[in-house]
């Protein structure tokens, strides 16, 4: 009797764990599938650069709140596309995504904070990230790479030391 009732307590689970990864799953398809009207809801701003309704007046930098939009939103839907792509990604390298992710992330702020120069500054910001992500990512790659070769630690380094030309380096990085 109580393997009865452990049979059917991880057959619940079971189900439970499929239910939740199908409600999820569901989730992320329909982020996809209306990323086409989330990137043309700019049309439904107002042409002017003072939107004012019964409850709030606002105003904007740009010439028209649909400019401010179509800016804004063309930076959204990327971010939440590299956002559905990193947290699904079962690769080792999906931390790189976090470089375009940043990117964009710098791009939305200058167009919120309406700064002058868009899309000339991230580089600087950006740069930080990428010195510190790019080596992580290849070394994990050079791990993984080790670890499925069969190849030591000392056989590592000696490889590293090694005086190689660029056109070496530039092959032995796509192996």
């Amino acid at each position: 009797m109580i393997k009865q009732n452990n049979k059917s307590e991880e057959t619940s689970k079971f189900l439970d764990k499929d239910k939740l990864s199908l409600i999820v799953g569901g989730i992320v398809v329909l982020i996809i599938a209306i990323t086409p009207f989330i990137f043309y809801s700019y049309k439904s701003f107002p042409e002017g650069n003072i939107w004012e309704t019964s409850f709030f007046t606002l105003s904007t930098g740009f010439p028209s709140w649909i400019n401010f939009a179509y800016f804004a939103i063309g930076k959204i839907v990327p971010l939440i596309l590299l956002f559905v792509w990193f947290f699904t990604c079962k690769h080792w390298w999906h931390w790189i995504i976090l470089v375009p992710i940043a990117m964009y992330a710098f791009q939305l702020w200058g167009i919120i904070n309406q700064s002058k120069n868009l899309d000339e500054v991230e580089l600087y910001l950006l740069f930080p990230l990428i010195m510190i992500l790019v080596p992580a990512v290849y070394l994990i790659r050079a791990k993984l790479f080790n670890q499925i070769t069969g190849n030591d630690l000392v056989a590592f380094e000696e490889e590293l030391g090694a005086n190689k030309t660029l056109l070496q380096q530039l092959k032995d990085l796509f192996r």
